[in-house]
């Protein structure tokens, strides 16, 4: 093997530990990516070398966890999804469900389509339980750093946590969710900082408006707000003219008058 400098041997260990490759099968695919560790990863799963389209695989993996083979043959449900949650190595309370979810496009939370299941595996060559497993061990490292990925797997939790026959989300599964996204022992990004409690003021904030259901745009809106406001808690960037909803625009007032010791009233 020729030299490589410790970084490069970090990335190869890193490389192995999430596709079970060898080592010669890592350095090819790092060289070819230039040493950029997730697009050779992203690369390895798509080729057939990974397993890109061994659909008879997977569909047989599928079988393995469906609750009822009889009465919903294409569909795995909770008991099956909390199974097979446990053989990939994830926590059912961990960002990393919730981006298997997405990759699946889970109809509803603990829930998987045939096609889903399928069509998410398939896109990225894992065709085996070890790999599906280094597969999200990679997601979990991905998911704090990778804004694109965090914000993609944040807005998709929104349908999926939706109680059937309901547009809006009920103020207590958004509120465990951002906890879950906003704090991060399980994968999430802190936004609460040592000068201030981001999260737990928002939290506060919204029951002194009276715990109401949160709709679609303001769920979407939060994750931005809370990117704005931990690169400037002072809020150089407001605009009272920007296209914020009407609570956001509301808990800046508030948090401006917290700020400052004065007294509140929430609408």
């Amino acid at each position: 093997m020729p030299p490589y400098s410790a970084a490069q041997k970090q990335q190869i260990a890193q490389f192995v530990s999430f596709t079970q490759a060898e080592n010669s099968v890592a350095t090819k695919f790092l060289r070819q990516a230039r040493w950029n560790l997730d697009e050779a990863v992203d690369t390895f799963f798509q080729s057939p070398q990974g397993g890109g389209g061994a659909t008879p695989a997977i569909n047989q993996i599928f079988d393995k966890y469906r609750d009822s083979p009889k009465e919903n043959p294409d569909g795995i449900g909770i008991e099956g999804a909390m199974r097979y949650f446990g053989d990939i190595n994830v926590e059912l309370d961990e960002v990393t469900c919730l981006g298997i979810a997405e990759l699946l496009q889970s109809p509803s939370m603990g829930e998987f389509t045939r096609e889903g299941f399928l069509n998410g595996w398939r896109s990225v060559g894992c065709d085996t339980v070890d790999k599906m497993s280094a597969h999200a061990a990679n997601l979990r490292a991905r998911i704090p750093t990778d804004p694109e990925l965090f914000r993609r797997i944040y807005r998709f939790t929104f349908p999926l946590c939706l109680v059937q026959g309901q547009r809006n989300l009920q103020f207590e599964i958004a509120v465990e969710q951002w906890y879950l996204f906003f704090t991060p022992p399980k994968g999430g990004i802190a936004w609460n900082t040592h000068t201030t409690p981001w999260l737990d003021w928002w939290v506060e904030f919204l029951e002194g408006r009276g715990k109401r259901p949160v709709n679609k745009d303001l769920w979407q809106q939060v994750e931005v707000f809370m990117r704005k406001s931990r690169e400037d808690e002072d809020f150089g960037w407001w605009s009272e003219d920007g296209a914020w909803p009407g609570a956001l625009d509301d808990f800046v007032a508030w948090v401006r008058e917290k700020r400052g010791g004065g007294a509140m009233e929430v609408e």
